[in-house]
């Protein structure tokens, strides 16, 4: 039995209640819009900052969205979770780089401080979407095979995020 590609577009739009790509994930939405903000800020850095501060926040930034959409498409817990945790990475990489940026006072401290603010809120939701991994799997409401490294990377989040979880 094969898939209908036209059935399945036309059908599309009913299901649109549950996400479906990771282009519908809220996590994603959120990080895509501070993407945008980082790269602004990227170009207003000083000329002499365009080939080093400036691509470190492009590249940062870049990897924030890239991440998500990768680990989205990946089949196996374990990489999902690794990608996501790569997107965290990238975005405290991004908060040092307003932190410079306050240092050596290309934007104003509100701004700063905006900025701040988004990034934890990506943060808040990036740590959410690894706990509904881990619960998803947890639940076994996952097809995917249970493995070794499956079961580390389970242990690893469930340290991660005990009950004494910020988020």
């Amino acid at each position: 039995m094969g898939y209908n590609v036209k059935r399945g577009k036309q059908n599309a739009h009913i299901q649109r209640n549950q996400f479906r790509t990771f282009e519908d994930l809220e996590v994603y939405q959120v990080a895509r819009e501070f993407r945008k903000k980082m790269y602004g800020v990227a170009r207003r850095l000083p000329d002499f900052e365009k080939f080093a501060l400036a691509s470190q926040i492009r590249r940062a930034a870049v990897s924030l969205t890239d991440n998500m959409a990768e680990g989205h498409g990946r089949y196996h817990f374990a990489d999902q979770v690794r990608f996501f945790l790569g997107s965290r990475g990238s975005l405290q990489e991004l908060v040092d780089d307003l932190n410079i940026r306050a240092d050596e006072k290309y934007l104003p401290g509100d701004k700063i401080s905006e900025l701040k603010d988004e990034a934890w809120r990506v943060f808040g939701l990036i740590n959410g979407y690894l706990r509904y991994l881990r619960d998803r799997k947890a639940n076994n409401v996952s097809t995917v095979r249970e493995n070794a490294a499956d079961q580390e990377t389970l242990e690893l989040l469930d340290e991660e995020f005990g009950d004494a979880a910020p988020f």
